[in-house]
């Protein structure tokens, strides 16, 4: 099953990345007059999302891309606090702005898994 999942994890960091820039309003929101540099910030973070949405389901930079994703979700961690704490700004209740936080060690946990794996090596 974890052969299979992580190309799952891959497709949902890709598809996610690709969303940054399809609708770039609903990151901004999270970051405008909380970040500095929202629009690059929103432009960063799609595109590390899709380089290691890709990486992470390839098996020889599977383990980095896992590290990779762990210190991008515990980045983005403090605006999905922002968000939840804000929640009459947004069309989500405020439970699920908030039920979404835990969720967040639950994707930390799914990347660790695959900290674990060895690469394959070159022939």
């Amino acid at each position: 099953m974890k052969k299979y999942t992580v190309y799952l994890m891959g497709i949902l960091y890709v598809l996610a990345g690709i969303n940054h820039f399809l609708h770039p309003d609903f990151y901004l929101k999270m970051l405008i007059g909380f970040l500095p540099h929202p629009n690059e910030l929103n432009i960063i973070s799609g595109a590390i999302e899709i380089i290691l949405g890709i990486g992470v389901m390839l098996p020889q930079t599977r383990k980095i891309s896992a590290w990779g994703i762990i210190l991008l979700l515990v980045a983005i961690f403090p605006a999905n606090i922002n968000m939840a704490l804000h929640s009459t700004d947004w069309n989500f209740s405020a439970f699920a702005l908030y039920l979404r936080l835990p969720i967040q060690f639950l994707l930390i946990w799914w990347a660790y898994v695959y900290t674990k794996t060895k690469p394959v090596p070159a022939n």
